[in-house]
């Protein structure tokens, strides 16, 4: 470990060094043993990705939670086969009558994206320092993603069967929707990087929670406290996740406090674009439907502008990017730019305008009472 740790700090010094110094080090016998750094040098990530993967065991341990004890969808959903299912069915449906247009978008949407966990996993598994395959070559970073993608199965199970059982969707329209988001893939910035990635697990964990969260509010104000339950357990697991990654970024800004700095002003820089970016209803283009969807979110105050700059604020406080040290003049900057950017987005945020009516979705038919 102490190695490992000497090796992030000659990056960090090495970062500051002029090319004449680096001609001034050759010519003072000392060539060799640069260019050995250099290589040590030139795969930083993947060597901090191996140190972290010590720890995988402890991870799984703290941020995830064994199969036999976590709760399953089956948990929140009418039991078919007690002599109570019919009348638990229409309790079920009645209660859902009540929620209104906007409430049941974002739902479905929720869902949706949640469903499009094929395409979540298949882009972890391709970070750098993840090694996938079978049993004897596998590594620890995919028992990880594994167990957090078994978790998160759970998720739009639950939902789906929710909304299913609820008669307030059309779930053929949903299904092709969900069909074409994990055929579309999405593109998310990160490419291979496990900094930026875990940048972005780190704040899109935080978002569905504050999504999941805010149709829990909204259900248990309408009265459905059912849903509101099944809700917030969802939004649960999603804070044990954030947790996890946060945990990740903040370990790596020990080793390698530079180049996570820069991946962190990098992904902020261009924007956390959510999963769901491809959204599209059947027979229209890729990412026709998302800003409508948005838009409703941000109508109920599920997922809002404001919640995007808070998530952000609260990354740059438990990361701590105020006070980290040693870091090359790039990574100054980039740390400037940080710690200006939510002043200047909420600035922004009060330009916006959101359409008061709400878009109608094939997968919601509007209920006339």
């Amino acid at each position: 470990a102490q190695l490992v740790e000497g090796v992030f700090q000659l990056n960090n010094i090495l970062h500051g060094l002029s090319l004449s110094y680096v001609f001034f080090c050759c010519k003072c016998n000392l060539l060799l043993t640069i260019k050995l750094f250099l290589m040590a040098l030139k795969n930083i990530r993947l060597e901090v990705m191996h140190f972290l993967e010590q720890n995988i065991d402890s991870f799984v341990n703290q941020y995830l939670i064994p199969v036999e004890k976590i709760w399953q969808p089956t948990d929140f959903l009418p039991d078919s086969g007690s002599e109570t299912f019919y009348e638990d069915l229409r309790e079920l449906r009645e209660l859902a009558k009540d929620l209104p247009y906007d409430f049941w978008v974002v739902l479905v949407g929720d869902t949706i994206t949640e469903e499009a966990l094929p395409t979540y996993e298949s882009w972890l598994m391709e970070v750098e320092g993840v090694v996938n395959g079978d049993s004897e070559t596998r590594n620890g970073w995919s028992k990880w993603i594994r167990q957090w993608t078994g978790e998160e199965n759970r998720h739009g199970d639950v939902l789906n069967k929710y909304l299913y059982l609820s008669g307030r969707v059309n779930m053929r329209e949903i299904e092709q929707t969900t069909q074409h988001l994990i055929n579309d893939g999405f593109d998310i910035g990160t490419g291979r990087d496990p900094y930026k990635n875990f940048v972005y697990t780190s704040f899109q964990e935080l978002a569905t929670f504050t999504s999941h969260n805010g149709i829990a509010e909204l259900a248990k104000k309408g009265g459905n406290d059912k849903l509101a339950r099944m809700c917030r357990r969802i939004a649960g697991d999603e804070m044990r996740h954030h947790l996890a990654y946060s945990e990740f970024v903040r370990r790596i800004f020990e080793l390698d406090p530079s180049e996570m700095m820069l991946a962190f002003s990098y992904m902020m820089r261009q924007k956390i674009v959510m999963p769901a970016h491809f959204l599209r209803e059947s027979g229209q283009k890729i990412s026709t439907a998302f800003e409508q969807f948005s838009n409703s979110a941000q109508r109920i105050g599920v997922y809002t502008t404001s919640d995007y700059i808070a998530i952000m604020e609260k990354l740059i406080e438990k990361w701590k990017i105020d006070k980290i040290t040693g870091l090359t003049d790039e990574a100054e900057r980039a740390r400037d730019f940080l710690m200006k950017l939510p002043a200047r987005m909420a600035k922004i945020s009060e330009r916006l305008v959101i359409p008061s009516e709400p878009y109608v979705f094939k997968w919601v038919t509007p209920l006339v009472k």
